[in-house]
């Protein structure tokens, strides 16, 4: 027929592609469940608690864990209390990892025949107190030693700031003091991926970015001083979403500036977690979130009592609450103002616009939706098994679309239907 172009071979035969979609890996963060094996059974037997996550993430469908550390509750310059989203000790590293306790997880897992996506470690890599940040940086190294030992090929988590610095000095103090464990990360054959939270909550003061990997800009800053040093495959990026909704992105622009720049390459992982913004929240306060009156300062300063610092998150929960894939209710209107995660058009994007093999991308859901936060395994359990059932069934449908249309289509000349979200409009 006239105007029809047919996509032929030399032998004038129409040419086909299979169709053949490529989900991405599903992992889960253990920091979902603080306390499924109790301290007083894991803390004398540390490896106890990722033996019992192997077995759970298995009983609830995920075929991969993201094995959280942190600093012991006894350790840790940031009591408990004080934090939104306390992070887990999981993998417990007052003593060091090795052989023999890698050993013991290896045949965990090839029992229960859930793997290993990667390890976490999210604290403030820049702090600036030297003493503070010295331990903090000797754990990392704990932590890479450990993920060598597992047999991971990456490790997640912050780049955080230094809040005595404006932004400047600290891509100064990034090239000082960070520089040097992304060597550490280069010589066990790891890549670091940095987690994008601006992490307003991380103290009292009037801060936003208290992590300065927050968005694109700054991570093509930081992977330029990192190639300069000869450690650019090293810094690479765990990309939430719940966090670009936090400042207003949204997915399908943020990856498109960064294929637009020729930075397509630096995500590397994905978490799995949205952010359902309340526009009454935001019709208050702004995007800064609460600046004042939140309860973490008592008379004109900080409050002595640290419990009271959880206040400080108001920046941010004031304005927008996190949600666990599949648990919320979204409006068409909020993807349009970029208010909430288009989950589907989201792990289309990144097909179509990142230098990603799907096949081999985790995608690993992270919990932090507070009325489901239950610390119960028999209440937790099926809120998270229908969780990653969503997120498992919601990428196998963008990984068809993709395949359909940028495949199987294109391969024969037949266009695709439509025009779908587009990059920055909303």
């Amino acid at each position: 027929m006239p105007g029809i172009v047919k996509n032929v071979d030399q032998w004038g035969i129409m040419s086909t592609k299979d169709f053949a979609p490529r989900p991405m890996k599903l992992s889960i963060l253990t920091a979902a469940f603080q306390e499924l094996t109790p301290r007083d059974k894991r803390d004398p037997d540390p490896d106890l608690a990722i033996e019992e996550w192997l077995q759970f993430s298995k009983d609830i469908g995920s075929p991969n864990i993201q094995l959280s550390s942190a600093l012991h509750p006894t350790l840790s310059d940031i009591p408990a209390e004080a934090m939104l989203d306390p992070v887990a000790n999981t993998l417990d590293l007052r003593a060091p990892f090795d052989k023999n306790r890698a050993a013991r997880v290896l045949k965990a897992m090839k029992a229960t025949g859930v793997g290993l996506s990667d390890l976490g470690y999210f604290d403030n890599m820049l702090v600036d107190d030297p003493t503070a940040r010295k331990a903090k940086h000797d754990f990392m190294l704990r932590v890479f030693d450990a993920a060598a030992l597992l047999g991971a090929s990456a490790v997640c988590g912050f780049v955080g700031r230094n809040i005595k610095l404006e932004m400047d000095e600290n891509l100064v103090m990034f090239e000082e003091v960070f520089i040097p464990l992304l060597k550490e990360a280069k010589a066990r054959g790891l890549s670091y991926r940095v987690e994008q939270c601006p992490m307003p909550g991380w103290n009292v003061l009037d801060r936003w970015h208290n992590n300065i990997a927050y968005a694109p800009g700054p991570w093509i800053a930081l992977h330029r001083i990192c190639e300069k040093h000869g450690v650019g495959d090293q810094f690479r990026i765990h990309y939430d979403p719940s966090h670009a909704i936090l400042m207003g992105q949204d997915t399908r622009s943020l990856f498109q500036y960064l294929k637009d720049q020729g930075y397509g390459f630096l995500i590397g992982g994905f978490h799995v977690k949205g952010q359902v913004v309340d526009s009454k929240g935001v019709s208050a306060w702004g995007y800064g979130g609460q600046t004042m009156q939140r309860g973490d300062w008592v008379n004109g300063k900080p409050s002595a009592n640290a419990a009271d610092h959880v206040n400080a998150w108001k920046k941010q929960v004031a304005l927008a609450e996190h949600e666990l894939p599949g648990t919320a209710r979204h409006d068409p209107l909020a993807y349009l103002q970029n208010r909430t995660v288009d989950w589907l058009d989201h792990q289309l994007a990144a097909r179509e616009l990142l230098s990603i093999d799907p096949a081999e991308t985790y995608l690993v859901v992270e919990h932090e939706y507070p009325p489901a936060r239950i610390q119960d395994k028999a209440r937790l359990a099926p809120v998270l098994k229908g969780s990653l059932a969503f997120v498992k069934a919601i990428d196998e449908a963008a990984a068809a679309m993709y395949s359909l249309q940028h495949e199987v289509l294109k391969a024969q000349n037949i266009p695709i239907q439509g025009i779908g979200r587009e990059a920055y409009r909303s």
